[in-house]
């Protein structure tokens, strides 16, 4: 029997939102031939190239390419589409592997539905998907990018981040220059982007290859790029994110997102606020309360995430549970999931 069509994730293993599809598509219980696993090495540029710009015009993983409903027997052709938001692919995700599905599993394993139920849990994932987690306040990207305050970290943060931008800036430019030649034809719309990325590279580069002069040591100009460089972090960190991570302990009941119930915010939150663990120094043997304090001391400025009795009292002669923060129960439940282990056996990125 010749094989059905089947969907294909272009993904890296670095990257936040990856890491949120691949946790959902173990939540779901997909078998590991029902889908092709594909990586795009973001470090060497490969999502700019022009082949997998066809796929997907906005240079961004994860995508995931889906046959068409109609493409899934043995006598239609086979027909795609590209699925490039994270929500669309965790909403395509869910709806595709239940008992009212129309795909060809080859899996045995629960297929839970991710979606709450009620209007109110709806509302809750809403607000933690859109106003939150995907918002450029609160972008894991951004945070990574600016996540120094000072020399000390400045240094630490080239150290990290610096070899990476310098391929993502050569690869670009070779494109730009092979289009130049005549040697790839491409749209403007495509130059356009190119150019894009390489400029806000350049930016980034600018600041970061200086890191390990003092700041006597700089000429005017570079001075002056470095005091906006730190000035951009400390918005970023102690005003954009922390005023997320307010909105965020407000709005989840816990210990997950909705309540019980592991639900569709609670994929996208555990690829982000693992990545934002991963940034202030906490580790996969941190607990709640440690990860929290960690977080509380990196952002500064006087931060404090709000504590409460979240657990309960087992008998009236045990001494009360200490008040914990929203995100240190939410850290304890998610380390606990198959998925999460799976996916961080390797260390938190």
């Amino acid at each position: 029997m010749p094989d059905l069509p089947k969907a294909a994730l272009y993904y890296s293993p670095i990257s936040v939102w990856s890491a949120v599809v691949q946790i959902a598509v173990e939540e779901k219980g997909y078998s590991p031939d029902e889908l092709d696993f594909r990586i795009v090495d973001l470090a060497k540029g490969e999502n700019f190239d022009p082949t997998f710009l066809r796929i997907n015009p906005k240079a961004t993983v994860p995508t995931l390419v889906v046959p068409y409903e109609n493409a899934l027997t043995e006598a239609d052709d086979s027909r795609y589409k590209a699925l490039t938001e994270t929500k669309t692919i965790i909403e395509f995700l869910d709806k595709s592997r239940s008992a009212l599905s129309h795909t060809h599993s080859t899996s045995t394993a629960p297929a839970p539905a991710l979606t709450p139920a009620t209007i109110a849990g709806a509302n809750i994932c809403k607000t933690i998907i859109d106003e939150v987690l995907h918002s450029n306040e609160a972008n894991p990207n951004t945070l990574r990018y600016v996540n120094a305050r000072d020399d000390a970290t400045l240094r630490a943060l080239a150290k990290d981040t610096l070899p990476n931008l310098l391929e993502r800036q050569k690869a670009l430019s070779s494109y730009l220059s092979q289009s130049e030649k005549g040697e790839i034809k491409v749209s403007d719309k495509v130059k356009k982007l190119w150019l894009e990325k390489l400029d806000a590279t350049n930016v980034m580069v600018t600041v970061l290859v200086d890191a390990e002069k003092k700041v006597e040591e700089l000429d005017e100009k570079a001075q002056a790029n470095r005091i906006a460089f730190f000035k951009t972090a400390k918005q970023a960190w102690e005003t954009n994110l922390g005023g997320m991570l307010t909105l965020l302990s407000k709005t989840m009941v816990g210990p997950f997102a909705c309540g019980d119930q592991f639900s569709t915010a609670d994929l996208h939150l555990t690829g982000w606020f693992t990545r934002i663990v991963k940034l202030v120094g906490g580790t996969a043997s941190d607990d709640g309360n440690a990860v929290v304090k960690k977080l509380e001391d990196h952002i500064g400025g006087g931060f404090k995430l709000t504590k409460e009795h979240l657990t309960e009292q087992p008998r009236r002669d045990t001494p009360k549970p200490d008040k914990q923060a929203r995100l240190a129960v939410f850290w304890d439940a998610v380390k606990e999931r198959r998925s999460w282990k799976k996916i961080y056996m390797d260390g938190l990125y």
